[in-house]
C-alpha cells in the first residue's frame, strides 16, 4: 500500500510541475504583456519609466527565461500569484479569493447533491428493477439531461424569477445586506443559490444515475452476490455492503473529476444567474487581457482536479482491497 501511495504522489508531483511549467509559458507566448495593457489603459498619464516598474511587477523582465522560471518558481511556492490587471493593484489571491467561497457553495453543494441523489437513485433503480422508479425516472433524467445546464438556467431564471418572481435572478445575496453569521444573511444566500444549483443538478443527476444503475445490475449478476444472498444476508445488507460498495468504484472516479472541476465554477451557470464565483471572474480576466489573474485561476484549478484525483486513489485503496497489493 505505501508503494502505491508513493508512486501515485510522485505522478501527481510531476504532473503539478508540469502545468506549473506550462502556465508559466502560455502568457510569455501570447501577444503583448500586461504592463503595456495598464500602460495603454492609463492614456498616456503614466512615464515611461514606470513601464519598466510594471513589468518587473507582473514578471516580465528583460532577464533569461530560466531565471524568470526560477523567479515564479519561487512566488508561486510563496502564495504569490502577481497582480491583477483587471482590479489593478489588487493581488490575484485576494481576487481570487472574493470568488472561491462562492464558487465551492454553488457548484460544491451542487455536485454533492447530485452525486449522492443520483447514487441512492441508481442503487434502488437497479435493486427493484422494472419498478415504478426504474421504469420511470430514468428515461426523465436522461431527457433532463439533454439539454445544455445554461439553457435550463436561463429558461429557470425566466419562468422562477421574472415570470413568477419566486427567486432573485441575479447576485449571490441582496444588495441591501450586510455579508454575517445571521440568519436572515444564510437564508438570503440560500434563496439566491436554489435557482443556479437547482439547474445544476437537475442537467447532472441523470448521468450519476444512469451510471451507478448500470454498474449495480452489473454487479448483481456476481457469484458472491449470489452467495450472500444464500447465507441469509438482510436485503439491506446485500444491497449496500456487497452491491453498491463495488459498484459505486466506477463513480468515485467520476466524482473525484467532478469534484476538481468545481473550483473552475459552473462558467456558464455564473453568468447567466451574474454570480461572482471562479468562472464569473475567469470570464472578467479574458475581457480585460488579465493575464496574471488567468494563470491563478488556471493554476487553482489544474492543483483542485490534482488533488481531487489524488483523494481519489486514497479512498480507492479504502474500498477496494485489491489496490493495496
Amino acid at each position: 500500500m505505501a508503494r502505491y501511495l508513493l508512486s501515485r504522489l510522485g505522478f501527481y508531483a510531476l504532473a503539478a510541475w508540469v502545468s506549473l511549467t506550462i502556465n508559466f509559458m502560455l502568457p510569455r507566448l501570447m501577444p503583448g504583456d500586461p504592463a503595456s495593457t495598464i500602460f495603454a489603459r492609463f492614456k498616456g498619464q503614466l512615464q515611461p519609466e514606470a513601464m519598466e516598474s510594471l513589468r518587473e511587477a507582473f514578471g516580465f523582465t528583460d532577464g533569461p527565461i530560466w531565471q524568470q522560471y526560477l523567479t515564479y518558481l519561487g512566488h508561486v511556492a510563496q502564495g504569490d500569484l502577481g497582480i491583477s490587471v483587471a482590479y489593478f493593484p489588487s493581488p490575484v489571491t485576494s481576487v481570487i479569493a472574493t470568488g472561491l467561497m462562492w464558487t465551492i457553495l454553488l457548484a460544491g453543494t451542487a455536485v454533492l447533491i447530485s452525486f449522492t441523489l443520483g447514487t441512492f437513485l441508481g442503487v434502488v433503480a437497479a435493486w427493484r428493477r422494472e419498478g415504478a422508479l426504474d421504469t420511470a425516472l430514468p428515461p426523465a433524467l436522461a431527457f433532463l439531461g439533454a439539454f445544455p445546464y445554461f439553457w435550463l438556467a436561463m429558461l429557470a431564471l425566466y419562468v422562477f424569477g421574472f415570470a413568477l418572481d419566486w427567486f432573485p435572478v441575479r447576485h449571490a445575496y441582496g444588495d441591501d445586506l450586510q455579508p454575517g453569521f445571521t440568519f436572515e444573511f444564510i437564508y438570503d444566500v440560500v434563496v439566491h443559490a436554489f435557482l443556479p444549483a437547482g439547474s445544476i443538478v437537475l442537467v447532472t443527476l441523470g448521468g450519476w444515475m444512469l451510471s451507478m444503475r448500470n454498474n449495480m445490475i452489473s454487479v448483481l449478476g456476481e457469484d458472491y452476490i449470489t452467495m450472500a444472498r444464500a447465507k441469509g444476508l438482510t436485503s439491506r445488507r446485500v444491497m449496500l455492503s456487497y452491491a453498491a460498495r463495488n459498484a459505486l468504484l466506477p463513480n468515485i472516479t467520476g466524482f473525484g473529476m467532478a469534484l476538481g472541476f468545481v473550483l473552475g465554477g459552473s462558467l456558464l451557470t455564473e453568468i447567466v444567474f451574474s454570480y461572482p464565483g471562479q468562472g464569473y471572474l475567469l470570464i472578467q480576466a479574458v475581457r480585460n487581457q488579465d493575464y496574471p489573474l488567468m494563470q491563478g485561476l488556471f493554476l487553482i484549478i489544474t492543483m483542485a482536479v490534482l488533488g481531487a484525483n489524488l483523494l481519489v486513489d486514497i479512498v480507492y485503496l479504502w474500498l477496494d482491497p485489491r489496490t493495496r497489493g
